[in-house]
């Protein structure tokens, strides 16, 4: 007992003591708003599919940042615009495909063909970053490479920003995502309920990838000991390469799935939810494949349900305007009580 008191310094029990307090008033929220009866259950429904379909898109974009972490143990901060890109391009097939009437007429295969511009663009997106400006980094110290992201991120923005101009573009509609439908009585949007079934299925796509075929065995390699993989036959550069086509390809189909949700895209568009995706990374692991899945969806349904959960109970006014601060202070808490995140392995 003497030698865990003495391992506890101040600064552990101070945060350990903020931690508490904001569970604390999370939790006296929730008692007073669900006490109240302000929202009812089809609205706590809704607001929590709300999430699902926003934390998939995050999932989606954190699996890029996780998957690069376990290689390279760098935070790829361009990987918001390797999302943004794929969007932004497939922006322009989807006008056209509208212009031609295929969207209405064909609307599956508009769809695969929108998708498909979105990846491809993301994936060399993200192939050409490694190449250019983080291959030679990669035994630098660890800043060096998180300067060039920032860098390549800023890069990016506005290079698209000189290609597409600097409006905001409003993708297509698809009569056959409009409408919705009732699953075990519950109703969902049906874009929503396609931009969950196509997030899930592309994460069971990385899981097989990753557990199951020579490809994932040989980067699961390489995330345990470079050098040692290479001893053993192993293409190293190769590997990589591969590692950000992957993680560029899931962001592209993420920023199609966005689009879908919202309608919109321009040259900023990828900052805020990259910046997002790496919190529910963090949130759930970094490294962690899984954990970056359950930290996407985590964080999405914490976005929606917690500002009228926790705040609306104490009488705050536009409750959802701080929906961001909900987040990043669950984040904090979260990493306070675990700091490894909710899946990560602890550093000895």
């Amino acid at each position: 007992m003497r030698n865990f008191v003495r391992r506890v310094s101040l600064v552990t029990i101070v945060l350990w003591g903020v931690a508490a307090l904001v569970l604390g008033g999370m939790i006296l929220g929730s008692v007073l708003t669900l006490a109240e009866g302000r929202f009812s259950a089809d609205q706590w429904r809704s607001v929590f599919i709300n999430g699902i379909a926003l934390g998939s898109v995050y999932a989606l974009i954190a699996l890029g940042y996780t998957l690069v972490y376990g290689i390279l143990f760098m935070i790829n901060f361009a990987h918001g615009e390797v999302f943004m890109a794929g969007a932004f391009t497939a922006y322009f097939a989807a006008d056209a495909l509208n212009d031609a009437g295929l969207i209405e007429s064909n609307p599956i295969p508009s769809l695969l063909i929108i998708f498909m511009v979105a990846m491809v663009v993301s994936m060399v997106t993200a192939i050409l970053l490694e190449r250019i400006a983080y291959r030679r980094l990669r035994n630098a110290p660890r800043l060096v490479p998180l300067i060039t992201a920032i860098g390549a991120s800023l890069f990016l923005q506005y290079a698209f920003r000189g290609l597409y101009g600097s409006g905001v573009r409003s993708y297509p509609s698809v009569p056959l995502l409009d409408g919705s439908v009732t699953i075990l009585g519950v109703p969902i949007r049906i874009v929503q309920l396609v931009v969950i079934l196509s997030a899930v299925a592309l994460m069971l796509g990385l899981w097989y990838l990753i557990d199951r075929t020579r490809t994932g065995r040989a980067m699961r390699a390489v995330s345990e000991d470079r050098e040692t993989a290479a001893l053993m036959g192993i293409n190293v550069d190769a590997t990589i390469v591969r590692t950000f086509a992957i993680g560029g390809a899931l962001a592209g189909a993420a920023g199609v799935l966005y689009a879908l949700l919202f309608s919109q895209v321009f040259f900023l568009m990828g900052f805020l939810p990259g910046i997002k995706a790496f919190t529910a990374a963090v949130l759930g692991g970094i490294g962690n494949i899984f954990g970056a899945m359950l930290g996407g969806l985590t964080l999405g349904v914490l976005e929606q349900v917690g500002p009228n959960l926790f705040l609306s109970g104490f009488g705050v006014p536009g409750a959802n305007q701080l929906r961001d601060a909900i987040a990043f202070t669950v984040l904090v808490v979260v990493l306070i009580i675990r700091p490894s995140g909710i899946l990560g392995r602890p550093e000895r």
